[in-house]
């Protein structure tokens, strides 16, 4: 057998405007401003324009990110990444605004495709969503095909449209999601922590938020909990944020 070839360490180019949009819900979200000032902190110090916006209703969240985009494309300068953080209450593929109405995480996520958004084609979109996706509550476990043929091109004009887009998700569907009234949440304290403290490319980084918050344990009316994020990734190569 030949030896595998190690892969190759194309990384995305940071060296342009960084941009920032925070979107969060505080009303009857105790602790959502401790998670704002570790994001504007983690902002300032990643290098990146941050504009946060608190209290928007549904339509505002869709209203927002439109014109983050139009923002983002009227700019003359050379963009290289984009991270939206979305803090609400939620049920799985919705966030409820500050109107308790719901708007569907699936818009807000279109607005920036490598088809809507032409400064960012081909760049890196992080989205951060802190909130629930449902009611379940985890009290851990103790540790103890057809076929599909690719047709692979060398065709450097044509993208998919849904590359290049990280979403990163507090907890995983179908369970509820934790903040803590004054200490703000472990999911967004930990990120902070991680990616202001460590360097490397961002899935290492968020795998090391993953094993910290795997460790941790939520105490909620007495009952320990367990909480883990996940991560949805069509990145195409390496994120570095520092």
């Amino acid at each position: 057998m030949s030896n595998p070839r190690p892969l190759e360490e194309e990384a995305y180019d940071m060296s342009g405007a960084r941009l920032a949009l925070t979107l969060c819900v505080t009303k009857a979200r105790e602790g959502s401003e401790a998670d704002l000032v570790a994001l504007e902190r983690m902002f300032q110090q990643l290098g990146f324009e941050s504009t946060m916006k608190k209290d928007p209703t549904a339509q505002q969240f869709q209203e927002e990110m439109e014109k983050f985009q139009q923002a983002i494309d009227a700019r003359k300068d050379f963009v290289s990444c984009a991270f939206v953080v979305l803090m609400a209450h939620g049920l799985e593929g919705q966030l409820k605004g500050e109107d308790e109405q719901m708007v569907e995480l699936e818009n807000l996520f279109e607005v920036l495709n490598n088809k809507n958004c032409q400064a960012l084609k081909a760049k890196p979109k992080v989205y951060i969503v802190q909130a629930c996706r449902g009611e379940q509550k985890d009290p851990g476990e103790t540790v103890g095909g057809g076929n599909i043929e690719m047709v692979t091109e060398d065709n450097p004009q044509t993208i998919p449209t849904y590359t290049d887009a990280l979403h990163v998700y507090s907890t995983v569907e179908g369970y509820l999601s934790y903040r803590h009234d004054k200490e703000g949440s472990g999911f967004i304290q930990t990120l902070v922590e991680v990616f202001t403290e460590r360097k490397g490319p961002i899935l290492d980084l968020l795998s090391e938020v993953t094993r910290r918050m795997a460790e941790a344990e939520v105490v909620q009316e007495g009952e320990a909990r367990k909480v883990n994020p996940e991560i949805q990734s069509t990145l195409r190569k390496r994120l570095y944020l520092q």
